[in-house]
């Protein structure tokens, strides 16, 4: 009967002491004793060439690419998709390659060049790929189409300057703009709308003023 006694007390006690402590910052805090603050995030100086315009930001060291043009920089043009580098809708261009923006930290970019949806053209001096696009239908939705434009043009530039890909037959000759060499370049950046045949018509018709 003690043994059964003293097992209720000690569970009693274990069941008092742990409530007690946990009410103890509450009571604290209520009658007034400083709380210790949350530590500030790690931050870092990052500049950036956006849009031919210099850009000096102060951002917390996880800051995306991405976020930091559309959350610091206000440049809503690229768009967020997937946020795992799936779908392209964030494509950028940083020194003329293309990369998908929310897959890559901002302070890994410092100094470097960004190209964004809104560097490429304007509503009155359209870029000849966002020409293209409109010409052909490629905008569809239009949610991919920042990321879509800007890859094209960058794709373009890869086939230009003779930079292979997994379907260039002869990398020892010159690589021509075919409609596989573009559809394969272009396989990263995803249209839900489906407006593939759209896209690469609109490319096809850049490729060929310019070649």
């Amino acid at each position: 009967m003690s043994d059964h006694a003293d097992l209720e007390f000690s569970r009693r006690s274990i069941l008092v002491g742990g409530a007690a402590t946990v009410a103890l910052p509450a009571i604290a805090h209520a009658e007034g004793a400083p709380v210790r603050a949350a530590s500030e995030p790690p931050t870092l100086p990052v500049s950036l060439e956006v849009n031919g315009q210099r850009h000096n930001l102060q951002l917390d060291t996880r800051t995306t690419l991405l976020d930091a043009l559309r959350e610091h920089l206000h440049l809503t043009g690229t768009k967020k998709g997937c946020d795992h580098g799936q779908c392209g809708a964030c494509t950028v261009i940083v020194d003329g390659r293309r990369i998908n923006s929310c897959l890559t930290l901002a302070v890994m970019h410092d100094g470097d060049k960004v190209t964004t949806i809104e560097g490429l053209g304007t509503p009155d001096r359209l870029h000849p790929m966002q020409a293209a696009f409109i010409k052909h239908d490629g905008y569809q939705c239009g949610y991919c189409t920042p990321g879509q434009i800007c890859s094209a043009v960058a794709v373009l530039g890869e086939i230009e300057a003779g930079i292979p890909s997994h379907v260039t037959d002869d990398i020892t000759a010159t690589i021509r703009p075919t409609n596989m060499e573009m559809r394969e370049r272009m396989s990263g950046n995803i249209c839900r709308c489906g407006a593939y045949s759209n896209i690469a018509e609109a490319m096809a018709e850049v490729a060929g003023e310019q070649a």
